[in-house]
């Protein structure tokens, strides 16, 4: 099996790596895999999981939307979220321009989609630290209808310890402070839903639920499963 290394840079969280491989259960079908340092961040193998997180996450949202999606990634989530006939803007926060790069040199599959999409921009940047400061910095002060989120492997598994403060009650009252009334945080998880998680989004933001995304795996012939947490800001007192 050749394993074809397509990017690679030194990061502080270790290497980060873009490369494509034949897969002999699909006929070898090239599949694009994401790794960072020891970790295998995202495959085109998997993908009903990032794809579920823009549906679910828009599915209760009219009119023209504007929406931010946190990692890039192969950019699964972000080209979903523009099938959406109903998103107006599209801002992708990534902390690597590199990923971003990939993307803008149609490097992976859906970069010539984003790339050339108007409705999408790309931003370098720590998502978490616009998540505090403003995820638009021309305009700090501007509101969202969505925040669709796939950076951590679930809420209490990290790429980085320093994140861990963005899943905490803290934490979210500032995302949900760029929501607009009724605007809605997504967040993509590998684990199956956590009750306690939803519990503690439902005091956040006022309405929110676990979704169990099923999917094939073809190594173990069984059903994998991810999740997407779906909270929506609503008036306490009106609660869904």
């Amino acid at each position: 099996m050749k394993i074809r290394e397509i990017a690679y840079r030194q990061t502080p969280l270790g290497p980060l790596v873009l490369r494509v491989r034949p897969e002999p259960l699909l006929g070898g079908v090239g599949i694009y895999e994401v790794k960072l340092g020891e970790e295998f961040l995202m495959s085109s193998l998997f993908t009903a999981g990032e794809e579920a997180l823009a549906d679910l996450g828009l599915k209760s949202l009219s009119g023209n939307l504007d929406v931010v999606v946190g990692g890039l990634g192969l950019g699964y989530t972000a080209k979903k979220a523009l099938e959406n006939k109903n998103v107006g803007s599209l801002l992708v926060v990534e902390a690597f321009g590199e990923v971003i790069g990939w993307h803008r040199d149609h490097l992976v599959p859906a970069g010539e989609t984003l790339a050339s999409d108007p409705r999408c921009s790309f931003v370098e940047a720590d998502f978490f630290k616009l998540a505090e400061e403003g995820f638009d910095r021309s305009n700090p002060d501007r509101l969202f209808d969505a925040v669709l989120v796939d950076i951590d492997h679930t809420p209490d598994h990290h790429l980085d310890k320093q994140n861990a403060g963005f899943y905490t009650p803290e934490g979210l009252r500032g995302l949900k402070s760029q929501l607009r009334p009724e605007g809605v945080f997504a967040l993509w998880s590998n684990d199956e839903s956590d009750d306690d998680f939803v519990n503690m989004l439902r005091s956040v933001f006022g309405s929110a639920e676990g979704h169990n995304v099923r999917f094939a795996n073809p190594y173990s012939n069984q059903l994998a499963v991810n999740s997407v947490y779906v909270a929506k800001s609503v008036q306490f007192g009106r609660q869904e």
